[in-house]
């Protein structure tokens, strides 16, 4: 049969080219562009299919990787997921050590590629004989025909960046990037990509995203490797108690350290803002723009990368309780949709502007509520306030048998059900207490000060 055009061979050919997207509303008090260079579009939904795929071809070059051999790896899942498609693609066993703090989801995923799982403690030291390197070292020497690739000294990993995640990003943004955002753990991505991209304009900036307890901001910073800086933290994907040599410091310009909160909640507001189902490091290099907004000029262009999917967090970042458990989701960090959540099936009470204001008090009685807005069919035309209506029929009793639209007031300021609760709060004031929110399927809900008060007590 002849060959029919545009048909990949296996999985492995689809790694690579995956799209940048601008980032709209979660950027909009950015001054800058800012793109998006989103790798879960790669077929193992992240980033680390180009280095896995790379360190196995370059070991069969070399001979460190025979037929039938297997391939044993230190990994926090998604380099796992690369080489589980690399193994199954070219015929090898694959073996994955993991800490136990990563997600449930990434290890069922290895599993159902065919991999070997070894869960190891995360609060020991890297040379620690439980800890992921040192199991996978042990198993690597214990089983015949086996290769170690070590992703964090393998310079197969950033080389795989500057062969193909750099010359894309240059080629998307037509040379015009100035900003390389990405968060830091092996750190192939951020030295393959920074590499390529000074070499095209040595005057483009790049940033790395940090975590409180990992050594690499001060390391860049003092060239001291401190101790004192390791510590337990629960962001995946970035940070490091130790200095692998895949990171190259003098391409790096600046490291930020983003908190696990900061993280976590940031990886949420990516999925409501802008639709990009993220893993828990997206929202940590995005936060590093936030942090460092005040460097940037409206000509700039921002690539910040997403490593991830967020399916493999669904029972971490983008689950309530386990939010809740850490301190992460309190009422402080609540939204409109939060607030209205336990009266969002109870139909909103409402005046018409014809209807006489006695009817409209009568309603505030039976209700027993302060606020009313005032609609026209589905128009926000004014609203009523208890406190304004008293005052107004103290000075004039007759008001009571005029209708709305003669006493009413402003219409309550709208909100969508994302808006976060201090922006609420700064709508209510002395001649304003209430919000309304929109919501996208339609209909109105409303936020007092009462509400809001509740809150945060």
């Amino acid at each position: 049969m002849r060959p029919i055009k545009n048909i990949y061979n296996n999985i492995l050919e689809t790694i690579g080219h995956t799209p940048l997207i601008k980032l709209n509303k979660i950027a909009e008090h950015i001054p800058a562009t800012v793109l998006a260079k989103v790798e879960y579009f790669n077929p193992g939904h992240s980033v680390k299919d180009r280095m896995a795929l790379k360190m196995v071809e370059d070991a069969e070059k070399e001979g460190k990787l025979k037929p039938g051999g297997t391939i044993i790896e230190c990994t926090s899942g998604n380099t796992g997921m690369g080489l589980a498609l690399a193994a199954i693609v070219k015929g090898y066993k694959l073996i994955c050590t993991l800490s136990d703090k990563q997600s449930k989801e990434k290890m069922d995923i290895l599993r159902a590629m065919g991999a070997e799982i070894y869960v190891c403690p995360t609060n020991v030291t890297p040379d620690h004989p439980d800890s992921y390197y040192s199991v996978a070292e042990r198993l690597n020497k214990e089983i015949p025909n086996s290769f170690y690739p070590y992703q964090y000294d393998n310079l197969s990993n950033r080389k795989a960046h500057y062969e193909s995640t750099g010359p894309e990003i240059w080629e998307q943004t037509e040379g015009k990037i100035t900003h390389f955002v990405v968060g830091v753990g092996t750190g192939g991505t951020i030295s393959g990509v920074g590499k390529y991209l000074k070499e095209q304009n040595p005057n483009i900036k790049i940033w790395g995203g940090d975590t409180y307890g990992s050594v690499f901001k001060k390391y860049h910073e003092t060239r001291e490797f401190d101790e004192k800086e390791i510590y337990p933290y629960i962001t995946e994907g970035i940070g490091e108690d130790i200095l692998p040599k895949n990171v190259d410091f003098d391409v790096i310009d600046h490291f930020e350290k983003i908190t696990d909160k900061e993280g976590a909640l940031v990886t949420r507001e990516l999925a409501k803002k802008e639709g990009l189902f993220l893993g828990y490091s997206a929202g940590s290099a995005f936060q590093v723009v936030r942090q460092m907004k005040d460097h940037l000029t409206e000509d700039d262009v921002v690539v910040v990368l997403f490593h991830d999917h967020g399916s493999r967090y669904v029972g971490k970042v983008y689950n309530d309780d386990w939010m809740r458990d850490r301190g992460f989701l309190t009422t402080a960090n609540s939204t409109a949709g939060d607030l209205v959540k336990a009266h969002q099936n109870l139909k909103l009470i409402t005046a018409k502007p014809t209807e006489l204001v006695s009817a409209a008090i009568q309603k505030m009685q039976q209700y027993n509520i302060s606020q009313l807005p005032v609609m026209d069919g589905s128009d926000l035309v004014g609203s009523l306030d208890d406190s304004h209506l008293f005052q107004k029929i103290m000075n004039d009793p007759s008001l009571a048998e005029k209708t709305v639209e003669q006493v009413m007031d402003n219409p309550f300021p709208v909100v969508d059900s994302h808006t976060d609760l201090q922006t609420i709060a700064g709508h209510i004031n002395k001649e304003n207490k209430a919000v309304l929110v929109k919501f996208s399927e339609g209909g109105y809900h409303i936020i007092t000060k009462q509400d809001i008060i509740g809150a945060l007590s």
